[in-house]
C-alpha cells in the first residue's frame, strides 16, 4: 500500500460545529473535531482510507465486536505549532503498542500507512481545532472493532478502523485520590492486560464506580495473584518516589507498556535521577510514608501525562501522598516533558512527527 497523507481523499463536511469557544471550553473527549479517518478491512486486506464528516455510521445489526469483544483502540496528541503547523507526539510508538493489541486480539494488523500517514492528514484538515492554551492537545483516538456478522466463535473476516480526535484540555485538575483495589483484578498472567482492549477498560468500570462511592477518583489496582503488589493506579500507569529513587512496577503482560511511561522513565534517566523498574507492595508504600521517605506518587498516561497522587487508602488504613513540586523528580521531569512536545527544548529523541 502506497498510502500518504497527501493522497489520502477528504470529503469536507458542509455544516462545520468549530469555533473557538467550543475548542477551548471542552472537557476531556465531549466534543469531536469536524472530520474522522476510516479504512474497512476485508478479503484478508486493508482498502484505501478516507476523511470524512464525523457523524453516524452505518454497521450490521450483529457486528461481531458486540459479541466477542474484537476492539482495541489507540490514544496519542497533536500539539500546535506556530504558522498553523502542528507535532504529533511518538505515533509510532503507539501505531506498535496497537499492532502489539492487534497480535493478542487475533486481529489483523494495521499499516503505518493507514495509521501514521493517515493521522497527519486528518489532523491537517482539523489544525484549527488544536487548543492553543497550555497544558491543552488535539486528543487522537484510532479505534479499531470487528465488522463480520457470522456467530461462530472465530475472528471476525471484516474489520473497520477510525480516527477520530477532540480538543483536550487538562484531564485532572488536582491530586488523584485512589483506593487499593481487593475484591476485582484488572488483569492475570496471560490474560490481556498489555493489550489496550476495550474489555479491559469495561472489566474495571465497577471497581472505579464503587471507589467514587466511597469519596475515590478510581482505584489502584494490585496483582491478581497475591492482592500485594501494586500495578496501576485508574487507567495509568503509576510511579512512586522513595529515598529519592523513582520507583515503577515492571512491564510484565498485565500492564499496559504507557508511552507516557517510557518517555518519563527515558527522561528520569538522562536527568540522573535512579529509576527502579520492580515489584512494589502495598505494604512497602505505606511503611515508606510512615518513615517519611515516600516523597510522591503520580499515576502516568496520555491524558494527564503526570496526575499527582493525593489520598491513597488501602483496607483500614488511609494516606496523603507527599505533594509533586516544582523542584522534586517527578515535577521536573513533566516539565521536561512539556518542554519537549511544545518545542521550548530540542526533541533529541525524534519523538515529534511535524505535520
Amino acid at each position: 500500500m502506497s498510502t500518504t497523507a497527501a493522497s489520502i481523499p477528504v470529503t469536507r463536511t458542509t455544516t462545520p460545529r468549530f469555533s473557538e469557544q467550543l475548542r477551548d471550553s471542552a472537557a476531556f473527549g465531549a466534543v469531536f473535531s469536524d472530520h474522522v479517518l476510516v479504512a474497512e478491512y476485508k478479503d484478508g486486506a486493508w482498502g484505501d482510507p478516507a476523511i470524512v464528516p464525523y457523524g453516524p455510521m452505518h454497521l450490521p445489526p450483529a457486528p461481531s465486536v458486540a459479541h466477542y469483544g474484537q476492539g482495541i483502540f489507540e490514544g496519542f496528541k497533536a500539539f500546535p505549532r506556530s504558522e498553523g503547523r502542528a507535532v504529533l507526539f511518538r505515533p509510532d510508538a503507539n501505531h506498535a503498542r496497537m499492532n502489539r493489541s492487534c497480535q493478542r486480539m487475533a486481529m489483523p494488523e494495521i499499516p503505518a500507512s493507514i495509521f501514521i500517514e493517515g493521522t497527519a492528514a486528518l489532523v491537517r484538515v482539523d489544525r484549527q481545532w488544536i487548543p492553543a492554551k497550555p497544558g491543552s492537545a488535539l486528543y487522537i483516538r484510532p479505534v479499531m472493532f470487528a465488522t463480520g456478522e457470522p456467530l461462530g466463535v472465530r475472528p471476525s473476516d471484516t474489520y473497520r478502523f477510525v480516527i477520530e480526535t477532540c480538543p483536550s484540555g487538562p484531564y485532572f485538575s488536582g491530586a488523584v485520590d485512589l483506593i487499593a483495589e481487593d475484591t476485582y483484578v484488572r488483569a492475570f498472567p496471560g490474560g490481556t492486560g498489555a493489550a489496550k482492549c476495550g474489555g479491559n477498560y469495561a472489566g474495571g468500570m465497577l471497581a472505579a464506580l464503587e471507589a467514587q462511592k466511597k469519596g475515590f477518583h478510581n482505584v489502584l489496582w494490585l496483582d491478581g495473584i497475591e492482592r500485594r503488589y501494586v500495578e496501576e493506579a485508574g487507567l495509568m500507569n503509576v510511579v512512586f518516589v522513595i529515598d529519592g529513587t523513582v520507583v515503577t512496577p515492571p512491564l510484565g503482560g498485565t500492564i499496559l507498556p504507557g508511552i507516557t511511561r517510557d518517555s518519563v522513565l527515558t527522561l528520569l534517566r538522562e536527568m540522573g535521577i535512579p529509576v527502579a523498574e520492580r515489584r512494589i507492595a502495598i505494604d512497602e508504600v505505606f511503611e515508606a510514608h510512615a518513615a517519611g521517605r515516600l516523597q510522591g506518587a503520580a499515576g502516568v498516561g496520555t491524558a494527564a501525562t503526570i496526575a499527582p497522587l493525593g489520598r491513597l487508602r488501602h483496607k483500614d488504613r488511609e494516606i496523603t501522598v507527599p505533594a509533586v513540586t516544582p523542584e522534586s523528580p517527578l515535577g521536573r521531569v513533566g516539565a521536561e516533558l512539556d518542554a519537549i512536545r511544545t518545542g521550548a527544548v530540542a526533541d533529541r529523541h525524534g519523538w515529534l512527527l511535524a505535520v
